[in-house]
């Protein structure tokens, strides 16, 4: 028992002689000696309590109270420091046995990954998981009819077997970004009644080689087991490109995974009951070996909409917002040619954010015209020009008007404008597009020839008003899309004097390094000077016409100039009224 735990003591200012003197003296009752701390604790015996510093382990202190019969008790601390060193120790353990344990479980984790690495990571779905029906997809009929008949295979296989054929082993779905490929493997999901497993092509492909075809393995064996199956594998063209293909002939996993691939689509081993559904927008990159009949017997195209096609996704997009009562989405149906599905979906969105920052209840036409323009050409900027800067933009939309009235009728523009947005010099001159080019894919000599005079025409404005010195690098974008127009005239549709002749070479080129491997070009020099010649001579008489036209209608340029400069924006029915008496060459 320490008694020194029963006292308050207070530190002394006393010397060690005078603690010897009080010794001799007999003043003190009794000390307790802390060699460890080098202090020693004295009582004195009118009670006063004092601590005092003195060398370590000293002897002459034990000598002196032992001859003046002072009590003296030595304590070492050994037991405290045990205590405390056993308590330091019982912690560090603790926290040996808390790191040991975290090791033990992440590498529990890493060997549990190991151990399912190969496995498939596709996503398992029955009919109550999806929601999309194919009533929810719009503006492409044929695919859906296509698919449709896939389902009733599934649904009825005695059909069939009855008359001898087989279901289709394979569907590639082919089409633009955005046109519906995935929405539609969603509405299979949703009425095959039948498992659905998903995945995407890039979840194959790892770091080690033959992960991806133990994975493909899985993932046919996870078909098996629920057969009747759909599998649906989207952007497969991330493994099933050419093999072999660009500088160092290709990757050895994503080559081991498409064979693997191949191998199970049409190998020894049967996969009755199971379809495989697959999307791309790149079949030109596609393995020859993937595409044959027995792997994917199917190839639907799921092309861009139609006027019909883009009101009814229009209309689908729009019945969870409030329209104003005068929004007729015929009408933006027909202002979006070109536009896929996804366009059109992000479209409406962008009109409801836009009406919502307006503090509009509902959504007006101005609030879709603002959205259609962000889309196309970009937020509006707000930087100042000067008169002389807004002049020269005027002419070169104006002119571009111009040509393209006379070329393809008034009802051709749709807007002009010379505020800028943002990645574009100046204004822009808004042409309402041809549906029945988009949908067909037929161009002809007229047409393009039309497309470059167009391009050309903000060119020929200036060199009309300012003169041949005084012209501007405005139309420097104009005249680059007219060039490759020009070009392909040339060199893809035998649209000059060489004739039915493709000279392209560049239409192989799809991998890296194909173009290095490749020999000369097989064009003679002078064919390729024929070619230059030719590109230069559709140029220069576009432009010449375009000169012309708008010299036969300088007064009318003026006139619309000069409201445009004022107003900053016409629209298609205002430009209509400013025409009047349009000369056509």
């Amino acid at each position: 028992m320490f008694l020194n735990s029963k006292f308050s003591y207070s530190k002394s200012n006393k010397s060690y002689s005078d603690l010897l003197l009080e010794l001799d003296s007999g003043n003190i009752l009794s000390i307790y000696f802390y060699p460890r701390r080098r202090e020693i604790d004295v009582i004195y015996k009118d009670g006063r309590k004092e601590k005092i510093p003195i060398l370590y382990n000293d002897q002459l202190i034990i000598e002196k109270s032992s001859e003046n019969n002072v009590d003296l008790t030595i304590n070492n601390s050994r037991k405290d420091s045990s205590i405390a060193n056993s308590t330091a120790t019982f912690f560090l353990l603790l926290i040996f046995i808390f790191g040991f344990a975290l090791i033990l479980k992440s590498t529990s984790k890493i060997a549990s990954k190991a151990f399912g690495f190969g496995k498939s990571k596709a996503k398992f779905f029955t009919i109550e998981d999806v929601n999309t029906r194919f009533d929810d997809v719009a503006g492409v009929p044929e695919a859906a009819e296509e698919l449709k008949e896939m389902i009733n295979f599934l649904k009825n296989p005695k059909r069939l077997n009855d008359l001898g054929a087989k279901i289709p082993k394979g569907v590639l779905l082919i089409g633009p970004p955005g046109t519906g490929k995935t929405l539609l493997a969603k509405a299979i999901a949703g009425e095959s009644g039948v498992p659905f497993l998903s995945i995407s092509a890039s979840e194959f492909v790892e770091l080690f080689v033959g992960v991806g075809a133990s994975r493909v393995r899985d993932l046919f064996e996870k078909a098996k087991e629920n057969s009747p199956c759909i599998i649906f594998i989207d952007e497969i063209d991330s493994i099933g490109r050419q093999r072999g293909s660009g500088i160092g002939g290709g990757n050895d996993e994503r080559e081991q995974t498409l064979n693997q691939l191949l191998t199970q689509l049409d190998g020894f081993s049967e996969n009755s009951g199971i379809i495989v559904l697959a999307a791309t927008n790149r079949p030109d990159i596609l393995d020859s070996a993937l595409l044959r009949p027995g792997r994917f017997d199917r190839k639907i195209e799921v092309l861009l909409p139609d006027l019909k096609g883009r009101n009814k996704i229009l209309s689908v997009h729009s019945l969870s917002k409030p329209l104003s009562d005068d929004v007729d989405l015929n009408f933006w149906a027909s202002r979006t040619a070109g536009f896929s599905g996804a366009d059109l979906e992000n479209l409406m969105n962008e009109s409801a954010i836009h009406c919502a920052r307006n503090f509009s209840e509902k959504i007006s036409n101005e609030n879709i015209e603002n959205a259609l323009e962000k889309i196309t050409l970009g937020l509006r900027s707000s930087n100042v020009v000067s008169n002389k800067i807004k002049k020269i933009r005027a002419y070169n939309e104006v002119g571009r008007a111009i040509v393209s009235a006379i070329n393809n009728g008034i009802d051709s523009i749709d807007k002009i404008t010379i505020l800028p947005r943002s990645g574009f010099i100046g204004g822009y001159t808004k042409i309402a597009p041809d549906d029945d080019v988009i949908s067909s894919g037929l161009i002809s000599k007229k047409l393009l020839l039309s497309k470059i005079e167009i391009a050309l025409a903000g060119r020929a404005a200036e060199i009309v008003v300012f003169g041949i010195n005084e012209i501007t690098q405005y139309a420097a974008d104009n005249i680059n899309y007219s060039t490759a127009i020009a070009k392909e005239m040339v060199t893809k549709y035998g649209f000059s004097i060489i004739g039915p002749v493709c000279l392209d070479q560049n239409n192989d080129e799809i991998f890296l390094g194909n173009s290095l491997l490749k020999n000369k070009s097989l064009i003679a020099d002078k064919t390729s000077t024929i070619i230059d010649n030719q590109i230069i001579k559709i140029s220069k008489e576009a432009l010449a016409n375009a000169v012309l036209k708008i010299k036969n209608n300088r007064s009318m340029l003026e006139r619309i100039v000069e409201v445009l400069i004022d107003e900053e924006t016409i629209d298609g029915n205002r430009f209509k009224e400013l025409l009047s008496n349009l000369v056509k060459v």
